[in-house]
C-alpha cells in the first residue's frame, strides 16, 4: 500500500484545506456545535450557502461528469476532500443522501433533460433529496415492500407507506422504491421513480426520536401521481437500480461520527476511577482502549487499500463492505462505557447538564440507528460471508415465488 499522495492530490489537499479554513470552523474552536448555535430555519440556510460555495469553487461532484457539473476526477480525490472536510464543523449533512445517493442514481439513469434539469440544482443546494425505500414490513428486507403502484395512462398512482425517511420533511425530490407487479417473484417486480415531495398525497409525518430530534420520518402516498416519464431504469428493473443507490449508501454510512477511543481515553483522565486515581489510570480500561485502538488501526489499514486502489484509478475491493460493522459497533461499545462510567450521571442527556456536553449519550443513541441505517449488521455480515468468504448462501425459499403468493400477515 501507498500512504502517500501523489503531487497532484497533495495539491487537491492543500486548495481543499484553503476552503475549508475560509468557508467553516474547525471542530472544536467553538464550545457548540454549528447545528446546536443556530435554529432549523438558521442551519438550512448555512447548509445551503456552504453546498453553493463548494459547488463554486469545484468541490461538489467531485467525481461527477463535468457534463453534470462536475470535476471529473478520480474517487481518490472525493476521499481527500472528505477527510480535510470532517476535520471542520461544516454543515454538510442536509445533502449527504441527496448528492451521496439520490442523483448518482438520477445521472445513472435518468436522460439528458431530466438530468440537465435536477442535477445542477442538487450541487448548488438549492434542492435536496431524500430516499425512499425502507418500509414497516421491509427494512433489511428492500425487497420484499409493499408500496404499489399502477398505471394509469401516463401517470402512475402510487399508494403505501415509507419509513425512516431521514430529511423528508425538508427535501424538494426523492427517489422511491415500488411495487409495479406482484405476479413476479419479490426481486423482479419493482420499479424506481423519482418524485416531487411536494405532490398531493405525500403526507411527511416526522418521527419522534430518543435523541430529541426528529430527523427520521413516516411517509405516507395516497394516490400520488407520479409521471411515467419519471420512472428509472424501465418497468420491473427497480432492484437493479436500487442495489445502485444501495452501494453509495453503505460507503455514505461507513463511518461513524461521533467519539473514538482518542477522546473517550482523554475524557478519562479527568474521570474519577474505582480503585483511586483516574479511570485513564484503570488496567481495565486500559484494555478496552487497546482493543479499540487495535480495531480502529486496522480499519484505517483497510481503508488505506481502498484509498491506493482509487488513487490508481482501480475498483476498491471487498474490505469496504466490514467499515459500517466495526465502527457502529466500536461508537456503541465505547459510548455504553462512558455512560457506565459516569454512574447516575450517565442518565444525562441534557447537552447544558451532561457531562462533556452529552456527547457519549449522544453518539450512543445515534449508534443504535447506524447498525441499522445503510443495511443491519446481519445483512452486511451475509454479504461477507458469501461474497467475500465464499461460505454457502442462506437458503432462500421465496426466490421465485410471486410476491402475491408469498405468506403475509395483511
Amino acid at each position: 500500500m501507498d500512504f502517500n499522495d501523489t503531487p497532484e492530490e497533495a495539491a487537491f489537499r492543500q486548495r481543499a484545506q484553503a476552503f475549508l479554513a475560509a468557508h467553516a470552523q474547525p471542530k472544536g474552536s467553538q464550545t457548540e456545535s454549528l447545528q446546536k448555535r443556530l435554529s432549523d430555519k438558521e442551519y438550512m440556510l448555512a447548509a445551503k450557502a456552504y453546498q453553493k460555495a463548494k459547488a463554486e469553487n469545484g468541490f461538489a461532484g467531485i467525481t461527477w461528469p463535468k457534463e453534470q457539473g462536475g470535476q471529473g476526477l478520480a474517487p481518490i480525490f472525493s476521499v481527500i476532500f472528505g477527510q480535510e472536510e470532517a476535520k471542520y464543523d461544516a454543515p454538510a449533512g442536509p445533502f449527504t443522501i441527496g448528492l451521496g445517493m439520490c442523483v448518482p442514481t438520477v445521472i445513472a439513469f435518468a436522460t439528458d433533460a431530466q438530468k440537465e434539469r435536477h442535477v445542477g440544482p442538487a450541487l448548488r443546494g438549492e434542492e435536496i433529496w431524500c430516499q425512499l425505500f425502507s418500509e414497516p414490513s421491509a427494512g433489511s428486507d428492500v425487497a420484499g415492500l409493499k408500496t404499489k403502484a399502477v398505471r394509469d395512462g401516463d401517470d402512475w398512482v402510487i399508494n403505501g407507506q415509507k419509513v425512516w425517511t431521514s430529511g423528508a420533511h425538508y427535501s424538494d425530490w426523492g427517489i422511491v422504491l415500488v411495487r409495479t407487479n406482484a405476479d413476479k417473484a419479490k426481486h423482479k417486480g419493482l420499479s424506481m421513480f423519482f418524485i416531487d415531495m411536494k405532490s398531493p398525497g405525500i403526507d411527511v409525518r416526522p418521527i419522534h426520536q430518543m435523541s430529541g430530534g426528529s430527523n427520521f420520518n413516516e411517509v405516507y402516498f395516497t394516490d400520488v401521481r407520479v409521471p411515467h416519464s419519471q420512472m428509472l431504469g424501465g418497468e420491473g428493473n427497480g432492484w437493479s437500480v436500487a442495489l445502485v443507490t444501495l452501494m453509495n449508501e453503505r460507503l455514505a454510512v461507513g463511518g461513524s461520527p461521533g467519539p473514538d477511543y482518542k477522546e473517550i481515553f482523554e475524557w478519562a483522565k479527568t474521570m474519577p476511577g474505582q480503585n483511586g486515581g483516574t479511570l485513564a489510570e484503570d488496567q481495565s480500561f486500559r484494555q478496552k482502549v487497546a482493543d479499540w485502538f487495535v480495531r480502529a488501526e486496522g480499519y484505517k489499514l483497510a481503508k488505506f487499500r481502498t484509498m491506493t486502489a482509487l488513487s490508481k484509478g482501480q475498483t476498491p475491493g471487498p474490505e469496504s463492505s466490514i467499515g459500517k460493522i466495526i465502527t457502529a459497533n466500536q461508537l456503541q461499545d465505547i459510548t455504553h462505557h462512558a455512560m457506565e462510567a459516569m454512574d447516575h450521571f450517565g442518565i444525562i442527556t441534557d447537552t447544558a447538564y451532561a457531562p462533556s456536553e452529552g456527547v457519549f449519550q449522544q453518539s450512543h443513541m445515534w449508534a443504535a440507528g447506524l447498525r441499522i441505517a445503510g443495511g443491519t449488521d446481519e445483512i452486511l455480515k451475509n454479504i461477507i460471508a458469501e461474497r467475500i468468504l465464499g461460505l454457502p448462501g442462506d437458503v432462500r425459499v421465496d426466490k421465485d415465488v410471486a410476491f402475491k403468493d408469498l405468506p403475509s400477515g395483511r
